[in-house]
């Protein structure tokens, strides 16, 4: 049987695209980031206060540093971005024979390996390719290039990636090995018609796997085996990736956005590209601060 959720708005944001949700325990708050402002955004539960700040290009992801910095995809490389400036240092080129493409999603390994994908930013050409970075080495995966990557989603034991091609409604699941190479795929999702393109994933506790669906209204949840758990309704169609948190690790996070509404469809959508949030049965996984070792 499956679980029917309804979400609700827990912070005015307006994003054009919200992106990139994680939950930071360290400050008991969540970060994410709308790629087109640009900028990063911390939203504090406690005093329901969203702190901004601005970066120098389309940011896509996060991810805590263990010396309280943040490694941050913006387009063309990675960053380090350090919240008490404001700065964001420029760490190592990504895709520079791509120029047209930005960095998109992101998730960090149990082995401090941080996955990402690329994509077309026009959201066309066959360009998004799926990458590592660790101990300070960059590393293409052999994953076919899509136009538009998201996720990696890794399961709790580091054992599995997800890649979502959004265009292609299709998200494959990868062994990984001990030293990060990618095993043969197989298909764990094909999106039908009309529940929009699978978006950003992340997996919980359990390994079930968490999906938002741009134009469709919802976020899902799958099992390891692919069936269909829980489904979360939301006034606004576009619903971008999911973050699981809190004290007990079960309130869930939702970024949106407005990105391609038209004023018709903006005004009968006036919570869209705000945060969201609702319950869960299954606690997330603590995501650990990484190690920033530079090239």
């Amino acid at each position: 049987m499956t679980n029917e959720i309804t979400a609700e708005s827990v912070c005015d944001v307006g994003a054009t695209l919200g992106e990139g949700p994680i939950w930071i325990a360290r400050d008991a708050a969540l970060w994410f980031v709308d790629i087109k402002a640009p900028c990063v955004h911390r939203f504090d539960p406690a005093t329901a206060t969203l702190d901004t700040w601005e970066a120098p290009d389309q940011v896509g992801w996060v991810i805590p540093t263990d010396d309280g910095d943040f490694l941050a995809g913006i387009r063309g490389g990675l960053h380090r971005f350090d919240p008490a400036t404001g700065a964001f240092e420029h760490l190592a080129a990504v895709h520079p024979e791509t120029p047209g493409n930005r960095l998109n999603d992101a998730a960090r390994d149990p082995s401090g390996r941080v996955w990402f994908g690329t994509m077309d930013n026009a959201e066309a050409d066959l360009t998004g390719h799926v990458y590592h970075w660790h101990d300070g080495a960059l590393t293409k995966t052999d994953i076919p290039p899509v136009a538009i990557t998201n996720g990696p989603a890794i399961s709790p034991d580091g054992r599995t990636l997800y890649a979502v091609d959004t265009l292609g409604k299709t998200i494959s699941a990868y062994p990984i090995a001990a030293d990060g190479t990618l095993g043969a795929p197989r298909v764990f999702l094909t999106v039908g018609p009309d529940d929009g393109h699978p978006d950003g994933a992340i997996c919980d506790s359990e390994g079930g796997v968490w999906v938002g669906f741009f134009g469709g209204w919802a976020a899902r949840r799958y099992a390891p085996d692919g069936s269909l758990t829980d489904v979360v309704r939301f006034p606004v169609a576009n619903i971008t990736k999911i973050a699981l948190g809190g004290p007990d690790g079960r309130t869930a996070y939702a970024t949106t956005a407005a990105k391609g509404l038209d004023d018709d469809a903006r005004a009968a959508q006036p919570l869209a590209g705000n945060l969201f949030t609702f319950r869960v049965a299954v606690p997330g996984v603590l995501v650990d601060p990484i190690t920033l070792f530079t090239l």
